[in-house]
């Protein structure tokens, strides 16, 4: 659980002003912790099958799980993926979850840093350094904001919170549900291209659960874009998050009802980018370390989790969250021996059984 040097600082409670985002932020916590809006179609991550190799002549300690992403060594191929922000719940869950991921060796994210853009005062409830000083740290702008924001002040939400890369999200979906969402989406990519030429650190672009597509990562790897976290179609759905959210009978309720299942599934978008030379996390319904082992087959530098991670802190805060990533870890570890590889990487060509269904995307989109 967090400990009393998590506190909140002194004079740093959200101000009336900041009110609003706060309870947006609260409610997103609260309905992905729920399970109440998950896709209600799958991942297509279950339709691949990688083969059993009976004779691995490996031992267990032989295996490397090391990985690396944007240039940052990963102890283990695994990120808990940016979520939350905002609150003074927010706060203590991003420190819970960066010290558990310090002491696994994997990556962390947080949520969107909009909040503390428009309400300074809420700076500290995305601020983790003290918490987990040597965690690679993943800060998180809407790219919609980050044209209007530009790339220097984008650089000052990096640095004030000590980010090591900065991911750029695309929500174009949840925001058209949302009532007070934005709309025009126009000069994403120019804004993108202009953060990668501008911003000391790397940018990884990221989706909210609707996937990337072939020709989004085509675009992307043309404007510079070293990195994508491809949170695609098959865990929460943040179009359901947003028609939970809505007022009863409102044309966003109605909307989002109607499109709860939109988007690439996880294992398409992740072939999709890796065959444009993306390095990829792949997020969006992972739920094991076998879906990150199999996430890896399809291309994928490591898998990313958020909703399992959210939820087994609320069971035991800290120690919760290191041992669900525990658990991950060693499945991934597991997976990995028996399929005769002694890395970890090496499962992108350890012989695997793709599904129809999946294949049948693949072809379609050509990949």
């Amino acid at each position: 659980m967090s400990s009393a040097r998590d506190a909140d600082p002194p004079g740093e409670r959200p101000s009336t002003g900041s009110a609003p985002i706060s309870q947006r932020k609260s409610d997103h916590l609260e309905v992905a912790a729920s399970g109440s809006a998950d896709f209600r179609r799958s991942t297509l991550l279950e339709q691949v099958t990688l083969v059993h190799q009976a004779l691995p002549e490996l031992a267990e300690d032989e295996i490397d799980l090391r990985t690396e992403i944007v240039g940052r060594e990963l102890a283990v191929p695994l990120v808990v993926s940016g979520m939350t922000g905002g609150t003074d719940e927010a706060g203590r869950i991003n420190r819970d979850l960066a010290r558990a991921a310090e002491r696994a060796g994997a990556g962390f994210g947080v949520g969107s840093q909009r909040a503390m853009s428009e309400h300074p005062e809420l700076e500290h409830t995305f601020r983790i350094r003290d918490a987990a000083p040597d965690v690679f740290l993943i800060g998180n702008v809407g790219v919609v904001q980050a044209r209007e924001y530009g790339a220097r002040h984008v650089g000052e939400l990096a640095a004030r919170i000590g980010a090591d890369a900065m991911a750029v999200h695309l929500n174009p979906a949840m925001e058209l549900i949302q009532a007070d969402g934005d709309r025009d989406f126009r000069g994403a990519a120019r804004a993108i291209g202009e953060l990668v030429e501008a911003l000391p650190i790397p940018v990884i672009i990221k989706e909210t659960g609707c996937g990337l597509s072939p020709q989004a990562a085509r675009t992307l790897r043309e404007l510079g874009v070293a990195a994508v976290d491809v949170s695609g179609a098959g865990g929460t759905s943040w179009v359901a998050v947003e028609a939970r959210r809505a007022a009863p009978g409102s044309a966003g309720q109605d909307l989002g009802h109607e499109l709860w299942d939109w988007g690439l599934p996880t294992a398409v978008s992740t072939a999709a980018c890796a065959r444009e030379g993306l390095e990829v996390i792949a997020t969006g319904g992972l739920r094991s370390g076998h879906d990150v082992a199999r996430a890896i087959a399809l291309g994928a530098r490591c898998g990313g989790m958020a909703a399992p991670m959210l939820r087994a802190q609320r069971e035991d805060g800290e120690r919760g969250a290191k041992r669900a990533i525990d658990r991950v870890t060693q499945a991934i570890r597991t997976v990995t021996l028996l399929c005769g590889a002694r890395r970890a990487a090496d499962l992108a060509t350890a012989p695997r059984h793709i599904g129809a269904e999946l294949s049948s995307w693949l072809r379609d989109l050509g990949t």
